[in-house]
């Protein structure tokens, strides 16, 4: 049997601050705009995390039953090691697409019924990323999947539903969530080359070669960098206290950069996704305050 730890592991809560970030960043801004709603803001966080669960198991499914996964450096797969059943992973899967939908659809009815419509495409895209006959996950369009859904939409679908308005700091964080929240795929994509081009899987990392995704992984940083001094620019100068998320992301692209390899790009996973935290608290929080 699957105990609890396995299950556990195999919704890699390592990469949950990406789901966390993009309702904190949203929130602040709501806030500073206008005012947060505390409990819209909790559902948009369940949404974020059952999304992110839910896409999680996809992957170990999907990549499971064809056998991407029979070679791993990274974290455990449940379906590839055999671990669970794949129709026990499918299943968990769905019931985590399953909860992020039912607290969608509490947001859209207390806010617009058209974002049904976008949870709808949330859920597809999180599907087809390694799912289906051609997962565009394997045609090297992750990435920008990635930036516009755990980024721009979630960022600015965050203020929305405590706004019910178009705010374009929302944007501009949704820019520096978007671009952390690749990098964290760009930097797994780099690790997996070897593998995956053993396996057909035509990621972005194995289209551009080692050295360039090096290079693409650093850039997303400074787009990140870049997307403080543009919130800053449209609400307060406080915000620049983001550029502090530097500290927690320059020692993992200082390990991207000097070649690290398999094994060694496990904790640039960890330390991204805690610089991708980090920038989300310290722009937050000054607009929360000043709100």
């Amino acid at each position: 049997m699957t105990s609890t730890a396995d299950w556990l592991a195999g919704a890699r809560p390592r990469t949950l601050p990406a789901a966390v970030a993009p309702v904190l960043a949203g929130t602040g801004v709501a806030a500073y705009v206008d005012e947060a709603v505390w409990w819209k803001a909790l559902l948009a966080l369940v949404v974020s995390l059952a999304l992110q669960v839910g896409v999680n198991y996809a992957n170990d499914y999907s990549d499971g039953v064809r056998g991407t996964d029979a070679d791993r450096v990274g974290p455990m797969r449940l379906v590839g090691s055999g671990a669970a059943s794949p129709r026990a992973v499918k299943a968990a899967a769905f019931a985590s697409f399953g909860v992020a939908a039912a607290a969608g659809l509490v947001l859209a009815a207390t806010t617009a019924w058209w974002l049904v419509a976008v949870g709808l495409v949330c859920v597809v895209a999180a599907w087809f990323y390694t799912g289906g006959e051609k997962p565009y996950g394997y045609l090297g369009l992750g990435e920008v999947m990635v930036f516009v859904f755990f980024g721009l939409v979630a960022v600015v679908g965050t203020t929305y539903v405590q706004t019910e308005t178009w705010e374009w700091p929302a944007l501009y964080a949704g820019v520096g969530i978007g671009a952390l929240a690749c990098a964290i795929l760009v930097a797994n994509n780099l690790r997996d080359i070897p593998t995956d081009t053993v396996s057909g899987k035509r990621t972005l990392a194995v289209r551009l070669g080692a050295e360039r995704t090096r290079s693409l992984y650093a850039f997303l940083v400074l787009v990140a960098a870049a997307a403080v001094v543009a919130v800053a620019v449209a609400t307060t100068w406080w915000a620049l206290l983001g550029l502090a998320f530097l500290a927690r992301a320059l020692p993992p692209t200082r390990a991207v950069l000097g070649g690290a390899t398999g094994p060694a790009l496990i904790p640039v996973l960890a330390a991204t996704g805690a610089a991708e935290l980090l920038w989300s608290v310290l722009v937050a929080v000054p607009l929360l305050a000043l709100g």
